[in-house]
Parts: structure tokens; C-alpha cells; sequence
């Protein structure tokens, strides 16, 4: 049982947003928005909620808070809403949310050199250590061109809108800017709106600072010095706030380091350096897994199972080291042939940026990999992998309620929320095998066992041990893990956070 009760989480959050509400307003500034309009089939515009793990995390303040939400206009109808509306604030208008949005509509090919050519493929596999992988790009004439033309224009206008946002009100606002898109909207918004009060939190791993190198200096240089615009930068690990702390030092002349008190002193501004791990709604997360469409998809999944079945659920990413996955369980096969029909694994995988080529080709490569293995293995009645490639979160939890292994076995992520997921909704003692380098894994190390993500010996070695483990260290093992994450779950997350703001802001 968790030590403090879910009522008692909610009315700690409650009366912190209260409080911090009383003398300022609240503007969430992210990529992706809490909700999508979609044209229906008759022409009009319908409100659906938001994808996206940020939107799930944020759902308490969504449904109890009014604040202001500015967002990227992704599709067609959010440009469409955007424009009939002609800018502004925009009511969500969904059943029990409290929140406005502001759409960020750029034209196309800006956005695309922002998204496509400058986040991703190149920041996000900057933060990932996969920079020298064969999926990454050289940073040539096109790169430089997304950053001029792409990426600090469309982080202006992000800046833009915030400080449009603000111009309403007497106090300045709480700004809460997320994730790598941004880094360089803190520095506008500390120009145009100085009383703003910025937190920047970062959802991806950030690299160690020799690998910074890698970006031109320009680049790095103006990242660096627009989050020391902040006031607050959150990090998933201690590992990711070490490095930011080490970057500075080494890549941001002029900034004085204090690792002591975890903040960085540049330009006459202190910034904390913080941790907040990244958690899930447990009680919604076990609501969705009960659910009646949830169930019918576990009653189709089990005839797929077999005496133990091993089951992953990611995005088709390179960074979720899927290969090596597969790769381990291929040795496990030849290494232990009486597993052989004893043992399926259930991979539920989420295609992914499917327009960019490196993750076009990383897909293919696992699809490749997946029926190989069972070529070689296979037989008429067993087939050793079942593929599962689509966006079905219902499908995945009720697949996540059968495993008796779950391997997740990222190269790095800033989290990975399925490894707390897993185990909370799975209801056969499943075994947890989990990276040491996910940002999870400080968080579930007394329950999970370890693996080094390149080992493919060690990582196969693991699954062994999860299949052949006693029934009473397996039992022994979910519970710690279940108990971890109902201590810090997402409630816990965003609290932490907000005190934060309330120890920095004054009167």
C-alpha cells in the first residue's frame, strides 16, 4: 500500500495550485498540445484528446486547473480552428478540462525544418548518444539552414505568443516550458516578459558535455545560455543533471558552477538544476488495463501466449535497442532448446516519425530481425515472436497484464514510462528486466533486474533468470516495484515541482 493516500496527493496538489494561482497565472508551453481538432466526415471540426505522454502526466492540472496551454498547430484542423478564430485563446472543450489553448501556426516548410530537420532526427539523436550511428545526419548546409530558418524562428514565435499571453494580466505569469523543442524560448520569454517566473523541464537524457562538441558552437551557445534563462531546469535523473551542471562548466564561459547546490550563476540570473522523475496516474493506468475493451483485447492475446511469455511495448525508436532485444532472445532459443515452445514473445511496437527515413529504415530492420527468428525457430503450431505494429495502448496494457517477463531495454531514455507501467497493471508476478541506463531504472532498481543495454549475452542471461525464478522472489519483486511507483507517482511529479516554484518566487 502506498504511505500517503491518493485523496491526500490531490488535496497537497490542490491547495499548492491554489496558492500559486492566488497572485499568478499558469502558461504550459510544449511542442505538442493537450488536444487535436480533427475534421469529421461531415465537414465539421470534433475535439479529441491530446496524444503524447506529457498530456497524460499533466491530466490532474488539466481537470482542475484553469491555465492556458500554447501549442503547435499539428494538423490541418488545429490550423483550421487556428484560423477561423484568428488566433488567441481557444477553449479546449472537452468534458472536465479547464484548459484554453493558444495554436503556434507556422507555415509548413519553416515548421518542417524546425521539426523535421533540426529536432529530429539531429537533437533527438544528440540526446540519445546515437549521433554516430548510421541513421545520423552530417550537419551540413540544409542543418544550418533548419536552425536559421526553422528552429529559432519558430521558437520565437513560441516566445511570441507567450508573451502575448502574459500581456493580459497584471502579474507576470508561471511559465512551464517542456522538452527540446524549446530551448530557446526561456531567453525571449526572460527579454519580453523579465517578471516571468520560467521552469524548463526536459523529458530526453542530456549527453555528457564532450558530446555537446558534436553541435557547432553556435548551436550549443545560444542552447546553453537560454536555459540559464530559467529559472527552474527540471531533468529525469541525476545522471542528466550532472551532465547539464558538467556542460555548463565546460561549454558556457562565464557561467560559475556550484555543484553543491546543483545551480548555475550566468548573466546576473541563478538557475536550479532539479530532479523530477517523470511517473504515471496509477489508479488510471489500472482503470484503462480493466477496462471492458481492454479485457477483450487480453481474451485475444491469450491464445498467443504460451507457458511464459516475454512482452515489450515501445515506440520504433533506435534508442529502445529493439534489435539487441530480439538478438538476446534469439540466443536464449539456441542456448535453451527445451524453452523452445514454451516461450512467447509478444512485441507490441509503435511505429514512429515514420516520415524520416532513419526511423523508415530502423522499422524495417526490426521487422527484418523479427522474422528471421522465426524462420529459424518457428514451426507450424509456435511462432517465437508476434509483432504487433501499431498506436493501440489498449492492446499493449492488456498485453502488459500477461507478461511473465518484461524487457525493456533501452540504449538510454529520459524515463520510460512503460517499466512503470508494466508492473502496476500485470497480474502474474511478471519479472521486470530494465536497463540500467533508463531514466526509470534509480527509481525501480530494488525490484528489476539489471542489464547493461549492449550486452546481448547478459541481457539473454537476464531473461533466463526471469523465466526459471521462484515464485516467491518474483512476488517479492513486483511488490517493490508496484510500491515504488505508487510512492512517486504523477501526482507526486507535478507537486514537486510546483514547491519548487513557491520556495523561488517571493511575494
Amino acid at each position: 500500500m502506498p504511505l500517503v493516500s491518493e485523496d491526500s496527493r490531490h488535496a497537497r496538489l490542490l491547495g499548492l495550485c491554489a496558492e500559486l494561482l492566488e497572485s499568478r497565472r499558469l502558461i504550459v508551453v510544449s511542442n505538442r498540445g493537450p488536444v487535436d481538432h480533427v475534421q469529421g466526415p461531415d465537414g465539421r471540426l470534433q475535439v479529441r484528446r491530446g496524444s503524447g505522454t506529457l498530456v497524460t502526466a499533466l491530466t490532474p492540472l488539466l481537470r482542475n486547473v484553469e491555465f492556458t496551454w500554447i501549442a503547435s498547430a499539428m494538423g490541418e484542423g488545429d490550423r483550421k480552428v487556428w484560423e477561423e478564430r484568428g488566433g488567441g485563446r481557444i477553449a479546449a472543450d472537452l468534458p472536465g478540462y479547464r484548459v484554453s489553448v493558444r495554436y503556434i501556426s507556422t507555415p509548413r516548410r519553416v515548421y518542417h525544418r524546425y521539426y523535421n530537420l533540426f529536432c529530429n532526427p539531429l537533437l533527438w539523436f544528440l540526446h540519445h548518444y546515437l549521433w554516430s550511428s548510421s541513421y545520423t545526419p552530417n550537419i551540413d548546409l540544409a542543418v544550418h539552414d533548419a536552425w536559421d530558418n526553422g528552429y529559432i524562428p519558430v521558437n520565437q514565435a513560441f516566445a511570441a505568443e507567450v508573451a502575448a499571453e502574459a500581456a493580459s494580466w497584471d502579474t507576470p505569469p508561471w511559465v512551464l516550458l517542456h522538452d527540446y523543442h524549446l530551448y530557446l524560448v526561456a531567453a525571449e520569454v526572460r527579454r519580453t516578459v523579465p517578471g516571468a517566473v520560467i521552469q524548463h523541464v526536459i523529458h530526453t537524457p542530456w549527453p555528457d558535455a564532450s558530446y555537446w562538441q558534436l553541435l557547432p558552437t553556435r548551436m550549443r551557445r545560444s542552447i546553453l545560455e537560454s536555459l540559464c534563462s530559467a529559472d527552474i531546469l527540471g531533468f529525469q535523473a541525476r545522471r542528466d543533471a550532472y551532465n547539464f551542471l558538467q556542460t555548463c562548466d565546460l561549454q558556457l564561459p562565464q557561467a560559475r558552477v556550484d555543484h553543491a547546490s546543483s545551480s548555475v550563476e550566468f548573466g546576473g540570473r541563478r538557475t536550479l538544476v532539479r530532479l523530477y522523475p517523470l511517473s504515471i496516474d496509477v489508479e488510471e493506468v489500472r482503470r484503462i488495463a480493466t477496462s471492458p475493451r481492454a479485457q477483450d483485447y487480453e481474451q485475444r492475446l491469450r491464445p498467443l501466449c504460451a507457458e511464459k511469455t516475454i512482452v515489450r511495448v515501445d515506440r520504433a525508436e533506435p534508442n529502445k535497442n529493439i534489435l539487441r532485444g530480439f538478438r538476446a532472445y534469439e540466443l536464449l532459443l539456441e542456448r535453451h532448446p527445451e524453452l523452445r515452445h514454451r516461450v512467447t514473445f509478444l512485441a507490441f511496437l509503435v511505429p514512429s516519425r515514420t516520415h524520416i527515413r532513419q526511423y523508415q529504415r530502423y522499422l524495417e530492420e526490426v521487422q527484418e530481425q523479427a522474422n528471421t527468428i522465426n524462420a529459424s525457430y518457428g514451426s507450424a503450431d509456435w511462432q517465437p515472436i508476434r509483432l504487433f505494429l501499431e498506436n493501440n495502448y489498449l492492446q499493449a496494457v492488456a498485453g502488459m497484464r500477461l507478461f511473465d517477463v518484461m524487457l525493456v531495454n533501452p540504449v538510454i531514455d529520459g524515463m520510460n514510462l512503460i517499466a512503470k507501467e508494466g508492473p502496476v497493471v500485470n497480474t502474474r508476478d511478471g519479472v521486470l528486466v530494465l536497463s540500467e541506463t533508463a531514466g526509470a531504472y534509480p527509481q525501480l532498481a530494488d525490484g528489476a533486474l539489471p542489464v547493461s543495454p549492449a550486452d546481448v549475452e547478459g541481457t539473454m542471461q537476464a531473461i533466463y533468470q526471469a523465466l526459471t525464478m521462484p515464485p516467491e522472489e518474483r512476488a517479492q519483486r513486483r511488490a517493490q516495484l508496484v510500491l515504488a511507483v505508487e510512492q512517486e507517482d504523477v501526482v507526486h511529479w507535478i507537486s514537486r515541482q510546483l514547491e519548487d516554484l513557491r520556495s523561488i518566487a517571493g511575494p
